[in-house]
């Protein structure tokens, strides 16, 4: 496991802090675009990508779902406790988007997939995606979301994921994921078979 993170996450992280669009459009050599794996350094700037972009799911998932953060420290760190590890779409030292990846089982989930608001509509989420796609070592991929998330379902199957039944999904949800009932009945799974 690639992260060792203490009670102090305050670490020296400069960039991601209200980033224009001019800042995501903005030509820059290829080097300095990259996805890379994400560090402890990195934590405060993934908890920020997390949060803007979870704003889109305010009042639109369950009430009783939505929180203020929507992901706290903690949470993210237990996440990564966990197994989750990050990486992120980088340009000119700016983190824009982030996903995670989690090997359990005989199976990879999908994990928290976020891209800045205003630095969505840019491929870097379908880039991470495929990058994750093709780390992957397991037979099928999995992603939860959301049910009423309807922009990210599609953006799933844009990707050949595909919807799995009401009783698959509950079933896969408490296989693979730690999360309550309540976000089992209102969320959904997608899956893929790569490289089938």
């Amino acid at each position: 496991m690639p992260y060792r993170l203490n009670n102090n996450h305050h670490h020296n992280y400069r960039g991601s802090r209200n980033i224009s669009r001019e800042a995501c459009n903005s030509l820059l050599p290829v080097s300095s675009k990259m996805i890379r794996s994400l560090l402890p350094s990195d934590f405060d700037a993934i908890l920020k990508v997390i949060n803007d972009a979870a704003q889109a799911y305010k009042g639109v998932i369950p009430d009783d779902r939505w929180k203020e953060p929507y992901m706290s420290a903690e949470e993210l760190k237990g996440e990564i406790e966990a197994g989750v590890r990050f990486f992120g779409w980088v340009e000119g030292g700016h983190l824009l988007g982030v996903t995670g990846i989690q090997a359990i089982k005989d199976t990879t989930l999908i994990r928290h997939a976020y891209v800045l608001p205003e630095c969505q509509g840019r491929g870097t989420g379908t880039k991470l995606l495929e990058y994750l796609i093709s780390l992957a070592g397991a037979s099928e991929i999995l992603v939860g979301t959301w049910a009423d998330a309807t922009w990210a379902i599609r953006f799933y199957e844009k990707h050949d994921f595909k919807l799995v039944s009401s009783r698959e999904k509950d079933r896969l949800l408490r296989t693979y994921w730690n999360i309550p009932e309540r976000q089992i009945e209102t969320s959904v799974v997608l899956k893929i078979i790569p490289f089938s």
